[in-house]
């Protein structure tokens, strides 16, 4: 039998969007609903199976791993992308990787979520409802403020037009900036150093690796105002969680909406749980049910695929 694990499941939810009995005769399925601790446990409880269907950025698939994994053939993964992969790795273990196509606008509804949740405190609103207060806080409009996004991709796009529609003045920096996709959205391109001086809300929409791989220390925050906010769905990465912390607790900013982190999950003792100005999520930025319809259905289609050495959607 075809052993097949499918990682990262953390709802225990896979089965819902795809008939895995429907497959017992072909595969044998386990389902891993936990973290992994560490790399040994993620060889250990691994060493049997052929394919490994994945969600992206969640369990690392380093170099040792995919080494000491003598049976595995096939890595699936949610998305085109997953910088958790070593593909060079899989490479020379002849380890065919492929991908799953991936919808980008649950994170941009997500990253709206975040802005107006600190605009007018709806955590703190929430838990002193329950505490049997009201009206505790003032919130603030977003009409008129200033949005500096970091990365103006297809995510970043999409909360660019959101933000015009709200009346926001939308400024825009990378090291790659498309100058006529900032004309035609109507967005300011700016200078690193002008957007962090300026921004009233900085949302970061650019990729993970080296490039941008802490990009946001203590001096850039030290740059921004006050009365600033920063939101980071993209990686967790791009930001130095140590100086968040910083520059959270001693209000060197107004506050921080975070939905990724440098560790997943995050520690129970991380002090960003414990800041009353952070509005924390545990990336939750793609988990949508349309979204796990999408992975999961085309995670089996491209297993059959493979079987069949016909793969598709190959990224490696």
């Amino acid at each position: 039998m075809f052993k097949v694990a499918i990682l990262d499941d953390y709802q225990n939810v896979s089965h819902q969007f795809v008939n895995l009995k429907s497959l017992a005769s072909k595969y044998e399925f386990k389902i891993f609903s936990e973290p992994f601790t560490n790399e040994e446990e993620v060889i250990e409880k691994l060493l049997e199976f052929k394919a490994i269907l994945i969600m992206r950025e969640r369990t690392p698939i380093t170099e040792n791993i995919i080494n000491n994994l003598n049976n595995l053939k096939f890595i699936i993964t949610s998305g085109m992308r997953n910088k958790a992969i070593d593909l060079e790795a899989a490479k020379k273990r002849k380890i065919i990787v492929s991908g799953t196509e991936i919808n980008s606008n649950p994170t941009a509804e997500l990253t709206w979520a975040l802005i107006l949740g600190l605009a007018r405190n709806i955590k703190s609103e929430i838990d002193n409802m329950f505490q049997g207060y009201w009206q505790t806080n003032i919130g603030f409009e977003l009409k008129g403020k200033i949005l500096g996004l970091i990365g103006l991709g297809r995510i970043g796009s999409q909360v660019a037009k959101i933000g015009k529609a709200f009346g926001m003045q939308v400024i825009a920096w990378s090291e790659n900036l498309n100058l006529d996709k900032c004309k035609e959205l109507d967005v300011l391109p700016s200078s690193k150093e002008d957007l962090f001086q300026n921004s009233d809300f900085i949302s970061l929409h650019v990729q993970g690796g080296e490039r941008y791989k802490k990009l946001i220390q203590l001096k850039e925050f030290e740059m921004m105002k006050k009365t600033s906010f920063i939101i980071n769905t993209s990686r967790g990465s791009i930001i130095n969680e140590d100086d968040l912390i910083i520059a959270l607790s001693t209000n060197l900013i107004a506050g921080a909406g975070i939905d990724v982190y440098e560790k997943e999950p995050l520690p129970e003792n991380n002090k960003l749980r414990f800041l009353s100005n952070a509005l924390i999520l545990p990336h939750i930025g793609y988990v949508t049910a349309e979204n796990y319809a999408i992975f999961y259905s085309q995670m089996i289609e491209n297993l059959e695929a493979c079987i069949k050495g016909e793969p598709i959607r190959i990224i490696s």
